[in-house]
């Protein structure tokens, strides 16, 4: 399972995802699920994966492998608008599908993977996108101006009531390390390392990112925080008429 989370507001974007691909009784596997590309003052991206490590990672390597290709018909640098590198993961995305589809159809596996693609290109405006295993896609709005994939009930209470536009890029950084803190809590199948990437909007420089463990002080002293604050909120509800 995976916990990926993206939040757009006003002064920019904040990406943070797990990296677990794999939890049993005596056997977990970790796997980076955040891959950036910069180009300084020109382009600034950061795709999320989840679902399907295989065709995740195919779908990684025919990008890197499209921007080695000087004859590729299309890549990262040649996209204009954001929305044309989702429409460009999402075609990866089935292709990749489609070539293994038939080696699995009797095995019940799912090829499927979703893709959140976040970051500016020029002097277009920042945002991001969510990219689904069909192919298409959508982006945020002010009213719900984060998205999410993998395991997304969780981690979505904390965003529903926090993040607007309005937020501020370190607050939306919190939250969501708060998000999936309360992920990682409910599900065993979404864990540490996390990665945190912070982006100024209109920067156009590589996003500020850090990579977070259980014994990262910080995020130790987040956790117990929440935690405390959660207790004395609870305690500070209204009692009931019948109690003393």
């Amino acid at each position: 399972m995976t916990a990926c989370v993206a939040i757009k507001v006003d002064g920019g974007i904040v990406l943070a995802s797990d990296s677990r691909t794999n939890a049993g009784v005596d056997y977990v596997r970790t796997y980076s699920k955040m891959h950036t590309f910069n180009w300084p003052g020109d382009r600034t991206l950061v795709i999320l994966t989840s679902g399907n490590l295989a065709t995740t990672q195919a779908v990684i390597n025919r990008v890197n492998h499209d921007l080695d290709d000087k004859n590729a018909d299309f890549n990262l640098r040649k996209a204009k608008k954001l929305f044309e590198i989702a429409h460009y993961i999402g075609s990866i995305n089935q292709q990749e599908q489609a070539e293994h589809a038939k080696a699995f159809k009797d095995n019940h596996k799912t090829l499927e993977a979703n893709f959140i693609v976040g970051g500016q290109i020029g002097e277009e405006e920042d945002d991001i996108y969510l990219v689904y295993p069909e192919g298409n896609y959508i982006t945020v709005s002010p009213e719900t101006p984060y998205m999410q994939i993998g395991e997304t009930k969780y981690g979505k209470p904390i965003l529903d009531r926090i993040i607007t536009p309005k937020t501020s890029l370190n607050d939306a950084a919190r939250c969501a390390l708060v998000s999936l803190d309360s992920t990682m809590r409910s599900n065993v199948s979404v864990g540490p390392p996390l990665e945190l990437a912070i982006y100024t909007a209109n920067s156009l420089t590589e996003p500020r990112y850090t990579k977070i463990d259980l014994s990262t002080p910080l995020f130790t002293d987040i956790q117990n925080r929440w935690a405390e604050g959660l207790q004395q909120a609870f305690q500070n509800l209204p009692r009931f008429d019948w109690e003393d």
